[in-house]
C-alpha cells in the first residue's frame, strides 16, 4: 500500500468522527494539527470573508465565506491524493512530506485574500499586492508559522514557495498543477460551491467523481492529466465554468456592482492605508472606506452598495467580441486609468449633450481586465493504447470553449449609468454614436 495512503487526513476521509460539515452533506476531515491550523486567527479571518462578495447583491445567498471553500479545496486535495495513490507515475515520487506541503497549501491558498480581493486585483495598481504574496506575512510570522514547523514539520518559506513561484522541477510543477491547473482542487470546489450558494445548477452538471477516478499523470510526469473515461467529465467542467462566468461571475448585475466598487476604490486609494485594510474582515473594510469617502462621489458609489437601498447603475450599452469586435478590442484589456480616461471624456460629451451636468463618477466602463483566464489545456491518456492527446484535439466543444481565448467569450465591455440619469436618455442610439465617437477620439490617426 502507498505510504501516501497512509496520511492521517486521508485516512480520515473514512472516518465518523473528528469531522466538520459543510454543504452539500460533506464531512472534512480534522486531525489535531489541520484543527490548530484551522482555529489560528488567521484563517478565522476568513469566516468574515465572502468567497464571492458583490455577488450576493444579485444571488442573494451567495453568502458563502473563504473559510468554508477552503475546507473544501482540502477536502478535495484529500480525494485528489487518494487517487493518485494509486497511479504509480505519482506515488513512485511523491512522498509523504511532498503531500503534506500540498494539503497545508490547499487549506491555507486564499490565506492572503481581503475582502473584494479580484475586483481590486484586477485594476493592478500601484501598490496593491498578489493576494499570494500579501499571504507572506501570516504564512511566515504568528501562530500559522509556529503551527507548520511545529506540527507538520514544514518550513513556511516552502508554502510561501509552493504558493507564490514557478517550480523548476517536473515533480515540483506536478504538485503546484493539481492547485493551480485546468482540474486543480480550486476550481473543483468553487464551481460546485458558488453554484451551489447561487441557487444555479450551472457548476454542479459535471461528475466530480469520475472526474477524480480518472486523474492520472502526463507523458512529461509534470502535470494532471485524465484517463479517456473522465473525457466527458472534463467537458462537462469546461461548459459548467464558462456557463458560471457567462451567468454569474459575469452576469451584468453583478459587473455594475463590481464596477461602482472598482471606480470608488481607486478614487480612494491615495487616502487608504493597504495594508491594514487589507487585513481588515468585510464589513470593517467597508466602513474603513466610507469614512475615507466622506460625502464625496465615492461615497455615491459605497451607499448604492452597501446602504440601507441597493441602487446599482444602469446598463446603457454592451459590445461583445462577436456582435462588435472592432469596438470590443479597443476597450477590452485596457488598464483601468485609461478606462476612467474614457468615461470621464464621455460623461463630458454627455454633459453637453443633455444640457445638464454629468459628474465623471457617474459614468462607469467595465471591460474585460489585462490578466487573462487560465486556460483549459489537459492531455487524455487512451489506456488501450497508451498514448495522450490534448482534450481539445479530441473534443470540439472543448475546442471551442477552451483552446480560444476563453475571456473573449464569456466577458463583455458594459457601459454603466447613474439611475438618476437614465430616464434622461431620450435617444439610446444618438447617445452610442456619441460614445463611439469618444472612443475614437481616443485613438487619434497617426501619419
Amino acid at each position: 500500500m502507498s505510504e501516501l495512503l497512509e496520511i492521517p487526513e486521508v485516512v480520515g476521509l473514512q472516518s465518523r468522527s473528528d469531522v466538520i460539515r459543510i454543504p452539500p452533506d460533506l464531512d472534512v476531515p480534522l486531525t489535531a494539527r489541520v484543527r490548530h491550523l484551522v482555529d489560528t486567527a488567521e484563517f478565522r479571518r476568513l469566516v468574515h470573508i465572502s468567497q464571492l462578495g458583490l455577488v450576493s447583491l444579485v444571488f442573494p445567498a451567495a453568502h458563502h465565506s473563504r473559510f468554508e471553500h477552503s475546507l473544501g479545496v482540502y477536502r478535495t486535495m484529500l480525494l485528489y491524493l487518494q487517487r493518485l495513490a494509486h497511479v504509480p507515475q505519482f506515488a513512485e515520487v511523491i512522498e509523504t512530506k511532498d503531500a503534506e506541503l500540498m494539503i497545508v497549501a490547499a487549506l491555507l491558498h486564499d490565506l492572503g485574500h481581503w475582502p473584494f480581493c479580484h475586483p481590486i486585483e484586477d485594476l493592478r495598481l500601484a501598490g496593491v499586492p498578489q493576494h499570494e504574496l500579501f499571504a507572506n506575512s501570516f504564512l511566515l510570522e504568528g501562530e500559522v508559522a509556529d503551527c507548520l514547523r511545529d506540527d507538520w514539520g514544514i518550513n513556511p518559506r516552502d508554502v510561501v514557495s509552493f504558493l507564490s513561484e514557478k517550480g523548476r522541477t517536473s515533480k515540483m510543477k506536478l504538485m503546484q498543477s493539481i492547485i493551480s491547473g485546468p482540474i486543480d482542487v480550486d476550481k473543483l470546489d468553487y464551481l460546485q460551491r458558488d453554484s451551489l450558494h447561487a441557487g444555479v445548477p450551472y457548476g454542479r452538471n459535471f461528475d466530480q467523481q469520475r472526474l477524480i477516478a480518472s486523474l492520472c499523470v502526463n507523458q512529461e510526469g509534470d502535470k494532471l492529466a485524465l484517463t479517456n473515461k473522465g473525457r466527458t467529465a472534463a467537458e462537462m467542467m469546461v461548459f459548467a465554468r464558462y456557463i458560471m462566468f457567462s451567468e454569474v461571475y459575469w452576469h451584468h448585475a453583478v459587473r455594475s456592482a463590481t464596477a461602482m466598487l472598482q471606480r470608488a476604490f481607486f478614487m480612494l486609494r491615495p487616502h487608504l492605508e493597504l495594508d491594514s485594510l487589507f487585513r481588515l474582515a468585510e464589513r470593517p473594510m467597508i466602513d474603513t472606506m466610507l469614512e475615507a469617502a466622506g460625502n464625496g462621489p465615492a461615497r455615491d458609489l459605497l451607499d448604492g452598495l452597501f446602504g440601507p437601498s441597493r441602487r446599482l447603475y444602469k446598463r446603457l450599452f454592451e459590445y461583445s467580441h462577436f456582435d462588435h469586435p472592432e469596438l470590443f478590442h479597443q476597450i477590452a484589456r485596457r488598464p483601468y486609468d485609461w478606462l476612467v480616461d474614457l468615461s470621464d471624456q464621455f460623461a463630458t460629451t454627455l454633459s453637453r449633450h443633455m444640457s445638464r451636468r454629468v459628474a465623471p463618477h457617474e459614468i462607469l466602463i467595465d471591460a474585460p481586465p489585462v490578466k487573462l483566464e487560465v486556460q483549459f489545456n489537459i492531455d487524455v491518456l487512451n489506456q488501450k493504447t497508451g498514448k495522450y492527446r490534448a482534450l481539445g484535439d479530441v473534443s470540439p466543444m472543448v475546442e471551442t470553449l477552451a483552446k480560444r481565448q476563453f475571456d473573449d467569450y464569456v466577458k463583455k465591455v458594459r457601459i454603466f449609468i447613474h439611475p438618476r440619469l437614465q430616464e434622461s436618455i431620450t435617444s439610446a442610439s444618438e447617445i452610442e454614436s456619441l460614445f463611439v465617437e469618444t472612443v475614437r477620439s481616443m485613438f487619434p490617426e497617426t501619419g
